[in-house]
């Protein structure tokens, strides 16, 4: 080699550090956690956990997005018993179907066993009702990346808040209407946008209008539908953390999903027990009966396994991919957060 290239060589290896060396992992000490001698106490860090979480609580966003009259509200006002989405029971009649998509987000603080939680029921009515609902998808959409944008905006502040407020969409269920038949353009295309965004949880609404059979039938070609169009609804394939997750998933993703569902807000006596139902001609359908409907499935999905899951999958992934985008669209650097009076008041 010339001197001009050892030179070259020269520059070029201050320039580049050498490759790290692995650090050593030290040996598993034998029998470490059979030998203790005597309590340490590191067991008690999730009562820690759970004592602190019960003093601030924890904040739950719910989109509901269909048309009018697939009974969302009630649905919703169903999963958390009780009134938390406004009463649709259709349109009155000074109330006309909106001409564009409305965003109305109605905020609750619900207490069960000394845990607060911060609901906030996000509905979306005149979504699919018009004539042309071409691209109607786009204020929901625009109304996700605002709330990241006020979450990114807080966290990038010099003097930022101990605990962020949290108005991100956790979670989006999408109210399929039980056609019987195949998905609707409309369907998919807000299901094809938004599933990048947000959590999307496909339900089939009023299934009770339905037979079994049709339900079945119906609930095979919805997931076809979707798997031959790409579109990934909650829990997402890619997101498995481990395989007890993959094999609890998967069964959810190849049986439960869409989830074929009943909503009502009425109680009705049945064998001398309360429950919640629908009453027909031909009897009552009780909405929390696994052999009448879905519904105990898509409660103990949303609320009593997948909550925090879905709360984590919001964060570290759909807000997480928003978060770079705009930093990489801002050249690298933060967007300026916009100091409020608020703010500036709390300054001085």
């Amino acid at each position: 080699a010339g001197p001009v290239e050892g030179k070259k060589e020269a520059a070029m290896s201050e320039l580049v550090p050498e490759p790290r060396q692995k650090p050593v992992v030290p040996m598993k000490p034998m029998g470490i956690n059979t030998n203790l001698l005597g309590y340490i106490g590191i067991d008690t860090i999730i009562e820690q956990m759970r004592k602190k979480t019960m003093k601030t609580g924890f904040d739950f966003n719910i989109m509901v997005v269909g048309q009018s009259g697939l009974g969302k509200s009630t649905l919703v006002n169903t999963l958390f018993k009780s009134q938390v989405s406004r009463k649709s029971s259709g349109w009155n009649r000074e109330e006309k179907i909106p001409k564009t998509v409305e965003i109305k987000a109605i905020g609750h603080v619900i207490e069960e066993g000394g845990v607060k939680m911060k609901l906030t029921v996000i509905d979306t009515p005149g979504f699919g009702d018009q004539i042309n609902n071409e691209n109607c998808w786009e204020p929901i959409e625009k109304y996700i990346n605002e709330q990241y944008e006020k979450f990114l905006k807080e966290e990038v502040n010099i003097a930022r808040k101990k605990r962020i407020p949290d108005t991100r969409v956790h979670c989006c269920l999408y109210f399929i209407s039980p056609t019987g038949h195949s998905l609707r353009p409309l369907d998919l295309e807000f299901m094809k946008h938004l599933s990048k965004v947000v959590n999307i949880i496909p339900v089939i609404a009023k299934a009770d209008t339905m037979t079994l059979e049709e339900k079945t039938e119906f609930k095979q070609r919805v997931r076809k539908e979707l798997e031959v169009n790409g579109i990934e609804f909650y829990p997402q394939k890619e997101f498995d953390e481990d395989l007890e997750d993959k094999t609890e998933n998967d069964k959810i993703r190849q049986e439960s999903m869409p989830f074929a569902v009943v909503g009502s807000d009425k109680e009705y006596q049945v064998n001398g027990k309360r429950v919640l139902g629908r009453k027909t001609p031909w009897g009552i359908i009780e909405v929390e009966n696994l052999t009448h409907c879905e519904f105990a499935l898509l409660r103990d999905f949303v609320i009593r396994t997948h909550l925090q899951d879905l709360k984590e999958v919001t964060h570290n992934i759909h807000y997480e991919t928003y978060r770079a985008k705009r930093l990489n669209d801002n050249g690298g650097l933060p967007p300026m957060a916009v100091e409020t009076e608020e703010n500036h008041e709390s300054n001085l």
